[in-house]
């Protein structure tokens, strides 16, 4: 018995999709459906799986509709009930004229390597002036990838919207290209996309993908000038309440304490006994970060108490402070097979606020400081 034949996949087939027996064997392997081509042409085109060196992950990026959608790890042992929905969207394109990053085009960042380990670097005046634009850009566009789409009193996602992450994606995308910037996380360390959205159980680095937005869920939305926020979708239950406030008053209790000669190693201090308090933990894998010409240098800013951090805050020092709080007791995190997503081992949610700082004469600048909310 011979096998039905199948035309041509692509969209914009120019041989007017004859049958065809050329299947992309990733796709094949996967079970992802739709990927048959006619020629070399079309499956560039049309299929365009990207494997990501040298992380050894695949990303899909196909033409798709509503019943195309799939997890691309049916297999892997999710700690919740979160699940990624592919494909993702096709890379968002840069216009020629934006200055890019060392990394834009390999993912690698060579100067941050290259300055690994030095001491964090004291702005001179005109570099603070610098952050200080780049910080307002990133507020603007983080307020309008989100007041776009939330109620602008509450600041609260209505659940009836049904927009995805990639949505939100693409609105901060567009925000930044219309201001001449490059959106940093867009292939910083192959990082697929131009914002995290971390979702429920997601403690960072989510991936923007096809998942729609539900009722009760809280999603953190994140990127470089940096910042961060964690929102409710539609109504949300008491413990989710509890941890987005308790998130919150870590970071604003911590900023708290900045001015020249602190500790970096006593933003910890400050962070760890509220986050216990509340039932909540402090993850310890990722920590605050110094920013300036870099996405991430010295110093290292844990959010943790009796860490090992080096180093005193001194005028023209520019750093974020970023703590993850988990409901429960457990810090620890779990990796999704995309190496990006990082999410609680329990399945408990995890919520985080960002602000990135500049510590003054007399004390410290909030550089992100964006719309007041209440929480």
């Amino acid at each position: 018995m011979s096998a039905p034949e199948v035309l041509c996949q692509s969209t914009n087939c120019l041989n007017g999709n004859p049958p065809s027996r050329l299947e992309c064997p990733t796709c094949h392997k996967l079970g992802i459906k739709g990927s048959f081509f006619c020629g070399q042409e079309c499956f560039k085109a049309g299929c365009a799986c990207v494997l990501v060196l040298p992380t050894n992950v695949v990303y899909h990026y196909l033409p798709f509709s509503a019943d195309d959608t799939f997890n691309p790890f049916p297999n892997f042992g999710f700690s919740g009930l979160l699940r990624p929905v592919y494909p993702l969207s096709l890379k968002r394109v840069v216009p020629d004229h934006i200055p890019r990053p060392d990394y834009a085009e390999d993912g690698i960042p060579v100067s941050e390597s290259k300055r690994a380990g030095q001491p964090p670097r004291i702005l001179s005046p005109e570099e603070q002036e610098k952050m200080r634009t780049v910080c307002r850009v990133g507020a603007y566009r983080h307020d309008v990838g989100i007041f776009g789409i939330v109620n602008s009193r509450h600041c609260r996602i209505p659940h009836s919207s049904g927009v995805t992450t990639d949505e939100i994606d693409a609105v901060v995308h567009q925000a930044c290209i219309e201001r001449n910037a490059y959106p940093s996380p867009l292939n910083y360390r192959h990082f697929p996309k131009s914002v995290c959205t971390s979702i429920n159980e997601v403690i960072c680095h989510g991936i923007p993908d096809q998942r729609k937005l539900k009722e009760g869920d809280i999603i953190n939305i994140g990127f470089h000038g940096d910042l961060n926020e964690t929102y409710p979708v539609g109504r949300i239950d008491e413990d989710s309440q509890r941890l987005i406030r308790t998130a919150r008053k870590c970071l604003d209790e911590s900023i708290k304490t900045c001015k020249p000669g602190a500790l970096i190693r006593d933003i910890g201090k400050v962070i760890e006994p509220i986050a216990r308090t509340n039932g909540c933990s402090s993850v310890r894998t990722y920590t605050g970060h110094g920013i300036n010409d870099l996405f991430h240098c010295t110093p290292n800013v844990p959010h943790y108490a009796k860490n090992k951090a080096v180093g005193t805050m001194k005028p023209g020092m520019c750093f974020t402070i970023e703590p993850m709080i988990n409901l429960g007791g457990n810090w620890d995190e779990v990796h999704w097979p995309d190496n990006w997503t990082a999410t609680t081992v329990d399945g408990k949610r995890s919520a985080q606020f960002e602000e990135t700082l500049l510590i003054t004469e007399t004390g410290v600048e909030v550089l992100t400081a964006g719309k007041p909310r209440d929480l």
